[in-house]
């Protein structure tokens, strides 16, 4: 049985129990509040004052037709004063029928002031970003594809052609022009979680000028760059992409996930052709590109929340359409970390942002500590953590050390929730959606799972 993280009480039965799965984790057992995480660090021309970031997530809590609401500006509030010196702005489609929801946030012109005020939520010492994205095979009502795939089921997904390719690749470029209009620091070229550009990443077996070899396979993502570059020069551009994915995986008999095929699988960038194993060649060789691109800030992040979601989010509960965790919680999120370290030592004059570290939760600022100290990665981006606890930078950076009773306990209930048409929040530990009705539709909802 997996142990709950929250029972390991002590540094000694943390690092007891990583000795016992066969792990390395780096961790420091006194956490220093001057030290490495209150470092600054130069991006691109501009400091970040600390080591903390506040990672992109997928809102549902948009307008219908994409703009922000109060939900969204009060969410963006309570992360702007958490202390992170970075905020990388939730996905935003860069057209209609890219959203991954009916109120995802989409970029317009006529929205620019919507998405001002949003920045204005902000410190003017904050770097800021917006992550511009499509979502693809995800996207609703129209799913549309960079390839057919050999194991999801998507023979009534329209392929995109290179012709429109080339038209989403200038919407791109049209998107990051308004966010630079809005006051952001940076865009971010989505590249992850299975959405349209990780696609692209993995398209091997695509013909024509989008796929093939890694130039095919990065070819948008350099006319995107090209094109900003020459639209918004002062914009700066950044990259979140999936180190390496895994075999698509399903529930088994006994509710534990395992992959949906045994045969040999080729389709995941960054792994080693069995399926659940990782090579970092081509993901070295993406960087080098990033890095021949100009391209600074790096984001790392693995798999997909759709098709193997223990990778990319490790969690001890799972959401309601997901599986119980095939591993140790803690093996995803060493998994991770090494992938990362591997990546920034490689490459150490990029920025890179490791991601995964909410399970950590008592843990989080000891094993931070130890990666940004031993050079493991430059930032350290939370996400799920954020939502339950906004204000985790702050409280490390001042010494006052975390709250327990705040901690993201990976519940997965701000997945759950908006998988069942429920807007996202964190509804076990914020009061403002413990007390929305939205809360009694989900405890019914997970009494009958």
């Amino acid at each position: 049985m997996i142990p709950k993280i929250a029972s390991l009480s002590t540094f000694e039965a943390f690092t007891t129990h990583l000795e016992r799965l066969g792990i390395e984790l780096p961790a420091d057992e006194h956490v220093d509040a001057a030290g490495a995480l209150a470092s600054p660090i130069e991006i691109d021309g501009r400091v970040a004052a600390n080591r903390f970031v506040a990672l992109p997530m997928e809102g549902w809590d948009g307008t219908d037709d994409g703009r922000p609401s109060d939900l969204v500006r009060r969410r963006w509030s309570r992360i702007g004063a958490g202390g992170a010196s970075v905020v990388w702005g939730e996905a935003t489609a860069v057209r209609s029928d890219g959203r991954a929801n009916a109120n995802q946030l989409v970029l317009r012109p006529e929205f620019v002031e919507d998405f001002a005020s949003l920045r204005s939520l902000l410190a003017p010492d904050q770097i800021a970003g917006l992550q511009l994205t499509h979502s693809g095979r995800y996207a609703k009502p129209t799913p549309r594809v960079a390839y057919r795939h050999p194991i999801l089921a998507d023979d009534d997904h329209a392929v995109f052609t290179d012709d429109e390719l080339d038209e989403l690749a200038a919407q791109y470029v049209d998107a990051a022009a308004l966010a630079a209009e809005a006051g952001f620091d940076f865009v971010d070229v989505k590249h992850c979680h299975g959405y349209l550009l990780h696609e692209l990443l993995s398209a091997y077996d695509r013909r024509g000028r989008y796929g093939g070899d890694l130039s095919g396979r990065t070819r948008f993502l350099r006319t995107v760059v090209d094109g900003i570059r020459t639209r918004a020069p002062e914009l700066r551009v950044a990259v979140r992409f999936s180190m390496f994915d895994f075999v698509p995986f399903r529930k088994g008999p006994d509710e534990t996930g395992e992959p949906r095929d045994s045969a040999p699988y080729r389709h995941a960038f960054g792994g080693d052709g069995s399926g659940t194993g990782v090579d970092l060649s081509e993901p070295n060789a993406f960087l080098d590109v990033l890095e021949e691109l100009g391209i600074e800030l790096v984001c790392t992040t693995a798999g997909s929340p759709y098709t193997n979601p223990h990778i990319q989010r490790p969690a001890y509960f799972p959401p309601s359409d997901g599986y119980l965790p095939p591993e140790d919680p803690l093996v995803g999120v060493a998994r991770q970390i090494a992938a990362t370290a591997e990546l920034q030592r490689r490459h150490p004059k990029v920025a890179i942002v490791g991601s995964g570290y909410s399970y950590l939760q008592e843990w989080l600022p000891h094993v931070a500590q130890a990666v940004v100290r031993t050079g493991g990665a430059s930032m350290i981006g939370l996400g799920r953590m954020m939502l339950a606890y906004p204000s985790f930078p702050s409280d490390v950076l001042e010494g006052r050390g975390t709250n327990r009773r705040a901690l993201c306990r990976t519940f997965s209930d701000c997945t759950t929730a908006p998988r069942n048409g429920m807007i996202s929040g964190c509804y076990p530990l914020d009061p403002f959606y413990k007390e929305r009705d939205e809360r009694k539709r989900l405890v019914q909802l997970k009494k009958h799972n």
